[in-house]
C-alpha cells in the first residue's frame, strides 16, 4: 500500500512540476470536442489546432474567431504560470576592505564547587554501594 501511495505521489510532484493541474486533466473533454468542432468547421488537424490555441497561429486564431472566445476559456492549459526570480544586486563600496571583528575582553568569573551539605549526605544514606 505504501509502495503505491509513493507512487501515486511521485506522479502528483511530477505533474506539477511540468505545470498540469488537475483542473487540466478534467478539461480533456472539451479539448477533444472543440478539436472534433475544428476538424468538421474548418478541416483542421490535430497540429494545427493546438498550433491555433497554444502556438504560433494562436493571436491571429483569437482576432478572427472572437465568437469561440467562451470556448476557448474552457480548454485546458490556458493557466499562466509565470516563474520570476529576484536579484538584488548592492553596491557595497566597503567590499575591499575588511572590517577587524572586535574582540572583547573575557573575564572569567569565579566558580568554586561547594560540598553538598545534608543530613542524609553526612549520615551515609546516598553512598554507593560497597562490596563485602
Amino acid at each position: 500500500m505504501s509502495k503505491i501511495f509513493s507512487i501515486l505521489m511521485s506522479f502528483v510532484i511530477l505533474l506539477q512540476s511540468v505545470g498540469l493541474h488537475s483542473d487540466d486533466l478534467v478539461q480533456i473533454d472539451e479539448f477533444i470536442e472543440h478539436a472534433k468542432f475544428h476538424s468538421e468547421q474548418y478541416g483542421d488537424n490535430v497540429l494545427v489546432f493546438i498550433s491555433k490555441h497554444y502556438g504560433e497561429l494562436k493571436a491571429a486564431h483569437e482576432r478572427e474567431h472572437q465568437e469561440e472566445k467562451k470556448d476557448h476559456e474552457q480548454l485546458p492549459f490556458q493557466h499562466h504560470c509565470h516563474l520570476s526570480s529576484i536579484v538584488a544586486y548592492t553596491n557595497n563600496p566597503l567590499d575591499s576592505e575588511l572590517e577587524t571583528p572586535i574582540i572583547t575582553e573575557f573575564k572569567a568569573t569565579h566558580f568554586f564547587y561547594q560540598a553538598p551539605f545534608s543530613s542524609s549526605h553526612t549520615k551515609g544514606l546516598l553512598q554507593p554501594p560497597r562490596h563485602s
